[in-house]
């Protein structure tokens, strides 16, 4: 199963930056294009006060400073030369794990109208990202999953929303990790919740045993035919067994979870993320070799 879409994780929460311009992201997306790329997603388009676009609605209601670049612009015109489909990725306020939402869906739904104003007409612009993740049930987080992902599409004329939560699995959890039974009543549960407002759910596939992931991802495929969403997977790049948070995955360990996607008929793969940990540009040069070993195995 090849890998179709990354994110783009430019307002990071803890992978260092790694200081692009437009040249070095460009190259990038020629990069990423190069091994069948066609799908790009912003990881967030502000978290507390850095913001990826001169975002008015977040400057005044958070307090947000004004970027030098607008990389939203960026990312959409880099998306049209190269082919590929954008997901804005929502804001990302501090308050949304609480048991009350306070005004962080309002001030995201705001933000929402905001950016699709300003990119909407962009012929890339292709779904929307609803950036917080969660593992199990979480009121707070399901609430604002509905209500932003209703804004969106309201907003945007029935675009697609993508959600990419976590498996509660023993590398998140080594003391009672989630087991079979209890990630499929939980997701049973948040994606009844949910219906109308999310069109994809990608989970991320670091958080539990490689042999137990392909199991993991046929509940999930299951719960997203019953409910009439797309299953994707979110092959994560970078190694959660390392004591150095993070560095890129070692490609053995990168194609045990991919066989594992393709035997549970995952509809798409994408990963998080390209230009870090897979990328011949990234920082890490440990990274262009787990591209090259990708490319070798897929003939590309």
């Amino acid at each position: 199963m090849k890998i179709t879409g990354t994110f783009l994780d430019e307002i990071s929460w803890d992978i260092p930056h790694q200081n692009w311009g437009a040249r070095e992201w460009d190259n990038d997306f020629g990069a990423m294009k190069a091994i069948g790329i066609d799908t790009v997603i912003l990881i967030r388009s502000g978290l507390r006060r850095f913001c990826a676009y001169p975002s008015k609605v977040l400057a005044r209601r958070k307090g947000c400073y004004t970027p030098p670049v607008d990389l939203v612009a960026l990312f959409l015109e880099l998306s049209e030369k190269w082919g590929m489909t954008f997901y804005f990725g929502t804001y990302e306020g501090e308050n949304w794990y609480d048991e009350t939402l306070d005004d962080e869906v309002s001030i995201a739904c705001d933000a929402v109208r905001e950016a699709y104003d300003l990119y909407g007409s962009s012929p890339a612009f292709g779904g929307w990202y609803l950036s917080h993740e969660i593992s199990r049930k979480n009121k707070s987080v399901v609430t604002g999953y509905a209500e932003l992902g209703r804004c969106c599409k309201a907003v945007s004329g029935n675009l697609p929303v993508l959600i990419s939560p976590f498996i509660g699995g023993i590398k998140i959890d080594p003391d009672n990790p989630v087991s079979f039974q209890e990630h499929e009543r939980d997701w049973n549960e948040i994606l009844c919740d949910i219906q109308g407002a999310v069109d994809i759910i990608a989970f991320q596939d670091g958080h539990c045993e490689y042999d137990e992931l392909a199991e993991y991802l046929r509940i999930n495929k299951r719960l997203a035919d019953k409910y009439g969403m797309q299953s994707w997977t979110n092959c994560e790049t970078f190694d959660r067994d390392m004591p150095i948070h993070f560095l890129p995955i070692k490609w053995e360990k990168m194609l045990l979870k991919l066989n594992a996607a393709r035997e549970a008929g995952m509809d798409k793969a994408i990963t998080f993320e390209f230009s870090h940990f897979m990328s011949p540009n990234s920082c890490y040069r440990s990274a262009g070799n787990l591209y090259n070993r990708y490319r070798e195995h897929f003939a590309l």
